[in-house]
């Protein structure tokens, strides 16, 4: 196996074999902190070498980025969607540079690749405070799952945390303030840190699960975050009466 010194060495090149692009996806990966942002870059890395591959004798450079974006649009995606491919793209060629596996000067070229333009506002889907009350309600609360879920869904509603951070939420950060509750030091997404104000009916679901489960913490899912609320997200769209957003943006 080549050590570290001897892929520095390397002359830096301007088309990337299969090896290379692996070690750079590798690199890549690693440099993020956050899972969910590596399932994410690993999705769009792999989406994007299986399209490099099949397209014969392509130059790692901007033009070949450029191209990719083409392609992109072609599918009909959301611009949102086509920028994340695309950052995932340039983080690849940059890690690839670190590696001394391309040519920092090709690298510094896929930042000039510009994104697919946002036109307009989205108006999004979001619940009406009947609905949200309604799909709180969904679970059975005289079952031990279904003071699970109410405990789930009052936190996601109420606190609008995000799924990772329910999941991870420890009763040590669950503290009373000035005679109210709220969540302090709430280490979120990029590592940054908020106090979140807990609202009494949160409060009351939060007690109900944990007097019944006897648990020492609020673990509601499995460490599929998302398996738990695509679960509550198929079971409540029929009770909400409209079409629910999707089970990600329900703490949005």
């Amino acid at each position: 196996m080549k050590n570290k010194h001897t892929i520095l060495n390397k002359k830096p090149r301007n088309t990337l074999r299969l090896p290379d692009l692996d070690l750079s996806k590798s690199a890549a990966l690693n440099s993020l902190p956050s899972k969910e942002s590596q399932r994410g870059y690993r999705h769009a890395i792999e989406e994007f070498i299986a399209w490099y591959r099949s397209e014969p004798r392509l130059s790692f450079n901007k033009t070949v980025v450029t191209r990719y974006r083409i392609h992109l649009e072609s599918r009909q995606l959301a611009p949102g969607t086509i920028n994340g491919r695309l950052a995932a793209v340039r983080r690849l060629a940059y890690e690839a540079a670190d590696c001394g596996l391309l040519s920092p000067e090709l690298a510094a070229g896929f930042r000039r690749v510009k994104g697919a333009r946002k036109l307009g506002v989205r108006l999004g889907n979001w619940l009406a405070a009947e609905q949200a009350r309604t799909l709180w309600q969904v679970p059975d609360c005289t079952t031990l799952k279904g003071k699970r879920d109410r405990a789930l869904l009052a936190i996601l509603l109420g606190c609008g945390l995000r799924r990772r951070e329910a999941a991870e939420l420890d009763m040590a950060n669950l503290q009373q303030r000035e005679d109210r509750w709220a969540i302090v030091d709430l280490v979120g997404k990029g590592r940054h840190v908020r106090t979140v104000p807990v609202p009494e009916w949160v409060k009351a679901a939060i007690d109900s699960w944990l007097l019944a489960s006897r648990a020492p913490a609020l673990r509601v899912v499995s460490e599929d975050v998302g398996f738990g609320l695509q679960h509550l997200h198929v079971e409540g769209k029929a009770m909400v009466g409209s079409p629910t957003p999707p089970e990600h943006r329900v703490a949005h």
